[in-house]
């Protein structure tokens, strides 16, 4: 019995198609927005009273996020597999800050800007668009993810860094999001800039990340296109799969047989 309920827990945690897997999956989306416009929102100077709010509201949305992590490694058949999986890390990243938020290590809260991640293991299983039926809107979809999570990251990293030492640049995190923006497309205006070694190396890094993986991504959607610039539209009739190879005869996703073209 043990057993059963541990594969079911895991079948869940994973499952996108069952109304109880999309409900549990979509629920962990939400509450990671959730808890990313928390951060943002106590960057601003509000009243004390909704601070205490928004921080009891982090708190639970933290237990949430912890009750998960535990229940996935307790349901998994090789934990230590998953413990030093990508997911995994980015999971746990996603809660230590606030586990040992009593403690004074301000480089451990910077951590915290990293929830926003936890959207790629939705991302890749096309939960948040599934509406999206081509290959090259996913693609596309997890460009701009890419480069908004970037600049969500860096810019929550550089207002707490920058903040402190720096607070009539960086005041509130739209400054910070404003001179990541303006950094990422290489304008660069210069109104706006990092005075701490901290701030300056973070920008750098910010800039790197940029170059590694937007690039890489934008390869990914080019070669998708040149290959459906080689294949004809010939809707299979079980999965509505629009593009295949010339010589296709059968559907490349569910196998079915296509229907004859007509030469003209």
């Amino acid at each position: 019995m043990l057993l059963l309920n541990r594969e079911k827990i895991e079948f869940y945690l994973a499952d996108l198609e069952t109304p109880i897997g999309k409900a549990i999956n979509l629920t962990i989306a939400s509450l990671v927005l959730l808890s990313s416009g928390i951060f943002v929102a106590e960057t601003y100077n509000i009243a004390d009273d909704a601070r205490l709010e928004l921080r009891a509201l982090d708190t639970s949305i933290l237990i949430v996020f912890a009750g998960e992590y535990l229940l996935r490694l307790w349901s998994a058949k090789n934990k230590i597999t998953y413990v030093f999986s990508f997911y995994a890390i980015i999971d746990l990243i996603a809660i230590l800050p606030s586990l040992i938020g009593f403690v004074d290590i301000s480089f451990i809260r910077l951590l915290r800007w990293f929830r926003i991640l936890r959207l790629l293991r939705f991302l890749d299983s096309r939960l948040l668009f599934k509406s999206i039926s081509s290959e090259d809107g996913v693609i596309f979809t997890r460009i701009l993810f890419t480069l908004f999570a970037i600049i969500f990251v860096y810019s929550g990293l550089i207002y707490q860094v920058e903040h402190p030492v720096n607070p009539q640049n960086f005041g509130t995190f739209l400054d910070a999001f404003y001179f990541s923006v303006v950094t990422m497309t290489t304008v660069g205006f210069g109104d706006l800039t990092p005075i701490s070694e901290l701030g300056r190396l973070l920008t750098v890094l910010m800039i790197l990340t940029g170059v590694a993986l937007i690039p890489w991504q934008v390869g990914d959607l080019i070669k998708r296109l040149v290959k459906t610039a080689n294949q004809l539209e010939n809707v299979c009739t079980s999965c509505g799969l629009i593009f295949h190879d010339v010589d296709a005869v059968f559907c490349k996703k569910c196998g079915t047989k296509l229907p004859v073209r007509k030469v003209d």
